[in-house]
C-alpha cells in the first residue's frame, strides 16, 4: 500500500452536529482534539510507505487510533469497531458519519511499519509537542524516573518444558520448509513426543524419570542438529531461526561428555543476559529484583513533576529484563535530550545514581541527577581509619591519613568492573610501626594502608551527594520522587504496562510508547476537566497511626 495525505483534517460539519447533541458534556476523544488539535499528519509517516501502490487507511489517524486503543484498553477488533460505530472517535479523527473505517488487522500492519522505524518515538513526540505548543508542557524545572518489570507474551516454562518446545519449534519449521527431507531423518518416537505441546504431555513427577526424559529430549535435539548441519542436507535449513534457537538452547542446557549427553550444571550455564528463556520470544530474559522473578523485559518511565502542569512521560525506555538500572540515566537524558525535554533536576531512586552518572549528567546535559547515594560498602569504610578520615591532595596526587602519614604512591588503574580509578599505598616502612595499624587495615597480615579512590570529580560528587542526603531539607525535597509510582500503577491498572502484548523487545518497546502517549492523553484531559490527582490511599487502621510511630518499613513479627 502507498500512503497518500487526505484531506484538510477539519472536522465535517454533520460530525460536529452530532458529536455535540450526543456528547453534551464531551468526552476525553472531543476534549482532546477540541485542545490539542489535530496531533498527527500523514507526512509523519510518509517514509513507511512506498511511493506506488493501493492507497492506504491515513497512517496520521491511525497513528491516533493506536493511542485511543491503549487509552481505553482496546483490542484490535474493538478499536476497529469504534472508529466505525463510535461518535466522539469520529469526530477526533475527523471523519464523516458515514465512513466505514477500516478492518482490524490494519492497525497489526501500522504497528510493524512503525516498529520497523522505531515510530512509537513519533507518536509520543507528537503528544508531546501539541502539549508543549499548548503550554500544558514544563521541563525545565524537575523529572523523575523509575523502572518497573514486565513479564514476556510468552508463557513462563520450566526447564523440561523449554526444551521440548524448543524441540518442538524447530522440528515444525523444518516441516513447513522441507517436510520430505525431514520425515526421511524423523525417528518414529519423534511424532510421538513432540507433535503436540509440551503443556498437553504429563511429565513423570519423580525426580529421577524427569531427568530421564530431559536427557532423552536432549539425544533427539543432538540428533536433529546433526542432521541439519550434515553435508547433504539442504543449506536453507541451518539458516532458519528456530534451527538457531534450538542450537542455542542446547549450549545453554546439554554437553557431551564421552560421548553421552549431559545435563549442564546451572553454574556451568551461560549469564543471565545471553540466557533464553523461551523459543516463542528469544529476547525475553529472567531476571530479579528483591523478591519478583519475572521472564521478559524493564521499561523506564520518566515524567515531568511540576504542580501547575499534568505530569506528562517525556521519554520511555525499554530494556531486556537484565540491564540494571544504573547504567540507564545516561540512556534516560540522551532521549530527553533528543525532544528537548531535560530537566534542571532529575529525581530517581538509589537504583540509578552512580558517581560517573552524576558527573555525566552535570556535564553533559546541565542536570543535577538527585538520587540516594549507598554508601561505601568497603572493610575499610567506616571508623576512625575509614576511607572518608583521609585528606585528598589532588594538585601534589597523596593522601593523608589521620595520624599524618602520606601516602608514598599514586597510581592511575582499573576497576575489576573496568572502571578507572585511582590505587593509593602507603610505605610498609611507615605503616608496620604505627601503633593503629590493626585498626587500619583489614587483613591480619597486611604491613600497609591501601586505598582506592574515583577520579577527582566522581569523588567529590559522591562525597557532597552523602553529606547532602543526610539533611532533613534534602529528604524532603527527595519526597518528589515518589509520586512516579503512582504513574507506574495507572500504567498497569490502564494500558496493562507490566505484561507485553507482542513478542520481542522492538514491538514491547512500541506497546510502551504508546502507553506513554496514552497516559499524557488521559492525564491532559483531567488537567482540562480539573480532575484531581488522587492522593495515596491509606487504610482506615493504618490512619489511627499516632504520629509519632512510623508505617515504613513495618515488619510483622513473632510478638
Amino acid at each position: 500500500m502507498s500512503m497518500q495525505p487526505k484531506g484538510s483534517g477539519e472536522i465535517p460539519a454533520e460530525t460536529v452536529r452530532v458529536a455535540r447533541a450526543a456528547f453534551p458534556k464531551g468526552s476525553l476523544a472531543i476534549r482532546v482534539r477540541d485542545e490539542l488539535g489535530s496531533l498527527f499528519t500523514d507526512e509523519q509517516f510518509a517514509d513507511l510507505f512506498p511511493v506506488r501502490g493501493k492507497p492506504a487507511w491515513s497512517p496520521g489517524r491511525l497513528a491516533l487510533v493506536l493511542v485511543l486503543q491503549f487509552v481505553e484498553g482496546l483490542t484490535d477488533r474493538q478499536a476497529a469497531e469504534a472508529v466505525r460505530a463510535r461518535i466522539d472517535f469520529k469526530y477526533a479523527l475527523a471523519l464523516e458519519l458515514a465512513d466505514p473505517g477500516f478492518d482490524f488487522s490494519v492497525l497489526s500492519e501500522f504497528r510493524d511499519r512503525l516498529v520497523e522505524a522505531d515510530g512509537g518515538r513519533r507518536v509520543l513526540d507528537g503528544i508531546l509537542a501539541a502539549a508543549r505548543e499548548k503550554g500544558l508542557l514544563k521541563t525545565a524545572g524537575r523529572a523523575r524516573t523509575d523502572s518497573t518489570h514486565v513479564l514476556s507474551a510468552a508463557r513462563q516454562l520450566c526447564w523440561l518444558e523449554m526444551v521440548a518446545e524448543t524441540l518442538r519449534s524447530a522440528l515444525n519449521a523444518l516441516a513447513e520448509q522441507a517436510p520430505e527431507w525431514l520425515a526421511g531423518i524423523a525417528e518414529p518416537d519423534w511424532f510421538r513426543h513432540y507433535a503436540t505441546r509440551a503443556e498437553d504431555s504429563r511429565f513423570p513427577q519423580a525426580r529421577t524419570r524427569r531427568d530421564e526424559v530431559g536427557l532423552r529430549i536432549g539425544r533427539d535435539g543432538i540428533r536433529l542438529l546433526e542432521a541439519v548441519f550434515a553435508p547433504t542436507a539442504p543449506p536453507v535449513l541451518r539458516t532458519l531461526d528456530e534451527v538457531e534457537t534450538l542450537r542455542q538452547a542446547w549450549v545453554q542446557y546439554f554437553h557431551l561428555v564421552v560421548g553421552e549427553v549431559r545435563r549442564r550444571d546451572p553454574k556451568d550455564r551461560p549469564p543471565g543476559a545471553m540466557r533464553l528463556v523461551t523459543p516463542y520470544d528469544i529476547e525475553a530474559r529472567g531476571s530479579v529484583k528483591r523478591d519478583t522473578f519475572w521472564d521478559g523485559y524493564k521499561v523506564h518511565l520518566t515524567e515531568t513533576c511540576e504542580p501547575d502542569t499534568p505530569n506528562l512521560i517525556t521519554n520511555v525506555a525499554t530494556t531486556l529484563a537484565t540491564v540494571p538500572d544504573d547504567r540507564m540515566a545516561a540512556v534516560v537524558h540522551a532521549g530527553l535530550a533528543a525532544r528537548g525535554c531535560l530537566p534542571g533536576e532529575h529525581w530517581v531512586d538509589a537504583g540509578y545514581p552512580t558517581a560517573a552518572q552524576i558527573v555525566a549528567a552535570r556535564t553533559e546535559h546541565g542536570v543535577d541527577l538527585q538520587g540516594p547515594m549507598t554508601g561505601n560498602t568497603t572493610a575499610q569504610s567506616g571508623g576512625p581509619f575509614g576511607e572518608d578520615a583521609f585528606t585528598v591532595d589532588w594538585e601534589h596526587e597523596r593522601v593523608t591519613c589521620p595520624n599524618g602519614v602520606t601516602s608514598t604512591q599514586w597510581h592511575h588503574r582499573h576497576s575489576q568492573q573496568g572502571l578507572p580509578v585511582i590505587r593509593v599505598r602507603f610505605s610498609p616502612a611507615d605503616c608496620r610501626t604505627c601503633p593503629s595499624l590493626r585498626a587500619c587495615v583489614s587483613s591480619p597480615k597486611a604491613e600497609r594502608r591501601e586505598i582506592t579512590l574515583r577520579h577527582r570529580a566522581e569523588h567529590e560528587a559522591v562525597q557532597a551527594a552523602r553529606t547532602r542526603q543526610q539533611t532533613d531539607a534534602w529528604k524532603d525535597r527527595y519526597k518528589i520522587r515518589a509520586g512516579v509510582e503512582g504513574t507506574i500503577s495507572q500504567g498497569v491498572g490502564r494500558c496493562g504496562l507490566r505484561r507485553s502484548r507482542y513478542q520481542g523487545l522492538a514491538k514491547t518497546s512500541l506497546q510502551h510508547q504508546l502507553t506513554g502517549a496514552a497516559l499524557n492523553l488521559a492525564r491532559i484531559d483531567a488537567h482540562l476537566t480539573g480532575t484531581p490527582r488522587a492522593g495515596t490511599r491509606t487504610s482506615h487502621f493504618a490512619a489511627l497511626c499516632p504520629a509519632e510511630l512510623t508505617l515504613d518499613g513495618a515488619k510483622q513479627g513473632p510478638n
